[in-house]
């Protein structure tokens, strides 16, 4: 008897070898982690008895170059035991007193972003929220050293809005939070006389770049995006969808101070996209307007009777991007080979909204539901397509995508492919 061996083109291989691949990855990265949280305890408790000893004892700064010494003699493999090193753990326990909050947040950081956390952030409730921000969004150690830079703290929610007014409790108090003030756009260097359109294009040029000042969360859905309403064309600037707020965002482009007829603009935007758009399962679409420069009263009084949820921000710009940074950033063709989001996570909105149409069409509750659930819910009564088990493994790729995780090019074509079919064959039984 003789046996076959699969090709690389056959589907049950391929997802085989996708799920395997994404295990193993997964497994390294939990061990990783559970190394770097040990390390970093162990790093703090020694901080911290460095402190005690030295107030119980009264020791002098230069008991760290002896113990130093000591250390190294004794742990010639180990590093990080380098008298400059002792120094940041006494000052990593100092700044982080209590240890509970030392497990749940800052051991999850590696030891670099903790070193730049102590440098760069004074106050202890900035340095936790940085802590937790960057642990909540995967922050790189230079990322994080950006936003801290870039003043992220103070800017978080402090856009004119009227959220409280327009939206649920729960969604308005999200969208807040999510809206910044000002938008940092020091990649960008244009001059003077630009027009509304040199922005968006120079928007899109650093797509990467803009995508994370907006935050986590924001999908990529087009720009200069198409309504037809009342047999007339209408272009909106950008169109992002929120993968949290599970809402479509119109993003409007002003190189001027904010005047208030583009609240009405806006208004008039997001009842289009609310009609043509977006799907019932989605929430209410959220405007921003960006402008060169606003007066909060004038925003106010603008915002007061609107009845469509949106928020006015200003935006800054570096008048000359220097030729090291301008190398540094990506093009789009760069963002689109090497970090392929937008694709797989338009896919992935796609998928979910056709299983939100399936399950509504068997009257079940979809609002609060994700897609892992709605498979479960769906495979159970047998109304899935053959191909879901192949959809399964490809969703871990898109939702690496849509939470701004690096995803291989390979995974990434192959996931778009898989979910492809899934949508289509998901399609065609609803049709007949």
């Amino acid at each position: 008897m003789t046996t076959s061996l699969p090709t690389p083109q056959d589907d049950g291989y391929a997802a085989l070898l996708s799920e395997l691949k994404a295990r193993i990855r997964s497994a390294r990265l939990r061990a990783a982690m559970a190394v770097n949280q040990e390390l970093i305890l162990l790093y703090w408790s020694i901080g911290r008895d460095i402190l005690a000893r030295q107030s119980a004892e009264g020791w002098g700064a230069r008991v760290i170059d002896r113990l130093a010494t000591d250390l190294r003699r004794d742990f010639p493999d180990m590093t990080g035991l380098s008298a400059r090193n002792l120094k940041y753990m006494r000052a990593f326990a100092e700044a982080w007193p209590d240890e509970p909050i030392v497990q749940q947040a800052v051991a999850r950081l590696p030891w670099g972003h903790n070193v730049r956390l102590l440098e760069a952030v004074k106050g202890p409730d900035e340095r936790l929220w940085y802590a937790r921000q960057a642990v909540d969004h995967g922050w790189s150690r230079n990322v994080l050293v950006h936003q801290i830079e870039s003043g992220l703290f103070a800017r978080q929610g402090n856009a004119i809005t009227n959220f409280a007014r327009t939206l649920p409790a729960p969604q308005s108090d999200l969208a807040q939070e999510l809206i910044k003030d000002p938008y940092n756009f020091d990649f960008l260097a244009l001059g003077p006389e630009m027009s509304e359109r040199e922005l968006e294009r120079g928007l899109l040029d650093h797509l990467r770049a803009l995508i994370l000042e907006l935050g986590k969360g924001f999908a990529f859905v087009g720009s200069q995006y198409p309504l037809e309403v009342g047999g007339q064309d209408y272009y909106l600037d950008l169109l992002f969808y929120h993968l949290r707020l599970r809402c479509f965002v119109v993003v409007e482009l002003k190189i001027e101070d904010f005047k208030p007829e583009f609240a009405g603009k806006m208004n008039f935007y997001l009842s289009a996209v609310d009609e043509l758009v977006r799907h019932e399962s989605d929430g209410p679409t959220i405007g921003i307007i960006l402008c060169k420069g606003k007066n909060a009263v004038v925003v106010e009084y603008a915002l007061r009777d609107t009845a469509r949820p949106m928020g006015v921000a200003e935006y800054r710009m570096s008048p000359l991007l220097p030729a090291r940074l301008e190398s540094e950033l990506p093009t789009v063709q760069e963002f689109a080979r090497e970090f392929p989001l937008m694709s797989v996570v338009q896919l992935r909105v796609e998928v979910e909204r056709e299983l939100r149409t399936l399950m509504e069409s068997r009257g079940a509750e979809t609002r609060w539901a994700g897609i892992g659930q709605m498979l479960r819910e769906l495979q159970t009564s047998g109304a899935l397509p053959p191909s879901t088990g192949d959809f399964e493994a490809a969703l871990r790729v898109m939702n690496d995508a849509a939470h701004g995780i690096d995803v291989d090019p390979i995974a990434a074509e192959e996931a778009v492919r898989i979910g492809s079919r899934f949508l289509e064959e998901l399609k065609h039984g609803r049709d007949s």
